[in-house]
């Protein structure tokens, strides 16, 4: 007996189907492994930006902590600058007044010379009176045979240098 045509066609048409319905069944299984590859990538992917948040994170530490470092170097800059200039004027006002010292003492040095001389000066006249009035009156020098003048001495005046102030260190 021969197959009847609609029985032909309605296996022919469930055979369609079956095949039809395999092919979406290779679809569904093939869209389903890339979809597992899609979310393996998105996981990676995840696990790439968490990675990269937390060392985003510590390079914002980093810098914070280094810029905080830098201001507190450039504070303590300014107050080693402050400082030095501080040293420095001191140092002139030392310098200034030391150099006062020096010629006041200088002057002073001078003025006990002056007097010296006007003291050896006077001396000699006090001397020379009392030598006069001693021949005057007949009587005898006291200091006849034994008397010798000293020579005056100088005294040597130390010089004192003045220091320049450009011998201040600058650094």
């Amino acid at each position: 007996m021969a197959p009847s045509a609609p029985r032909t066609r309605a296996a022919a048409a469930l055979r369609m189907k079956q095949i039809a319905l395999d092919n979406q069944g290779r679809t569904i299984r093939r869209l389903r492994a890339q979809l597992a590859t899609e979310r393996r990538g998105l996981a990676t992917l995840k696990k790439e930006l968490e990675d990269t948040q937390v060392a985003l994170e510590a390079s914002h530490k980093v810098i914070a902590g280094l810029t905080e470092i830098g201001l507190s170097m450039s504070k303590k800059i300014e107050r080693m600058k402050v400082k030095k200039q501080k040293v420095r004027t001191n140092h002139e006002e030392c310098h200034q007044k030391f150099q006062a010292r020096i010629h006041e003492a200088e002057d002073s040095m001078q003025a006990q010379h002056l007097l010296i001389e006007a003291l050896v000066d006077e001396k000699d006249s006090l001397l020379q009176t009392i030598h006069g009035l001693q021949e005057a009156n007949n009587a005898p020098a006291p200091f006849d045979g034994d008397w010798k003048e000293e020579p005056e001495e100088e005294p040597k005046e130390e010089e004192i240098e003045d220091i320049p102030l450009g011998e201040i260190d600058d650094d």
